[in-house]
C-alpha cells in the first residue's frame, strides 16, 4: 500500500510540474540576474564652483565689516551646496546595471533608465532587449 501511495504521488507531482520544466528548457532567451548595481549621478563640480562664487557676490553686497565678511562666506556655502545639488539634478538621472547569464552561459548586461525590480538570483527572459522578471 505504501508503494502505490508513493507511486501516486510521484505520478501527481509529474503531471504537474512537468509542463513547467518543458517550458523552462524551451526558453532560448532566459537567464539568471547575476548583479543589479544601482548608479547615481555624479556632478563635475561647476555647480558647485559657480554656485560659490554667484553666492558670495551675493553675499558681499549686505553688511559692512565683519558682517559683510560673514555674509560673503555664509553666501558662498550657501551657494555652492545650492549649486552642486543642482548641478546633479541636471547632469544625468540614476541608472541601473543588470548582469544576466543567460542558459547558454552567456553573460549580458543591460543598463537601464528605471529600477527593473529585480534581484540576483531572480530568472528572466529578454524582451525588447530588457531583462523581465518570469513569474
Amino acid at each position: 500500500m505504501k508503494k502505490f501511495t508513493l507511486w501516486i504521488a510521484a505520478c501527481m507531482a509529474a503531471l504537474a510540474f512537468g509542463p513547467l520544466a518543458a517550458v523552462a528548457a524551451d526558453c532560448s532567451d532566459c537567464g539568471t540576474v547575476k548583479a543589479v548595481k544601482k548608479s547615481e549621478p555624479k556632478g563635475s563640480g561647476v555647480g558647485l564652483v559657480a554656485g560659490g562664487v554667484l553666492g558670495g557676490v551675493v553675499g558681499n553686497q549686505f553688511g559692512s565689516g565683519t558682517g559683510r565678511t560673514l555674509a560673503t562666506v555664509g553666501g558662498a556655502a550657501a551657494g555652492a551646496y545650492a549649486g552642486n545639488a543642482v548641478e546633479k539634478n541636471y547632469v544625468a538621472d540614476t541608472t541601473w546595471k543588470v548582469t544576466v547569464t543567460m542558459d547558454s552561459g552567456d553573460k549580458r548586461t543591460f543598463k537601464l533608465d528605471k529600477d527593473p525590480g529585480l534581484a540576483a538570483g531572480d530568472r528572466v527572459r529578454i524582451v525588447d532587449n530588457k531583462p523581465v522578471k518570469l513569474q
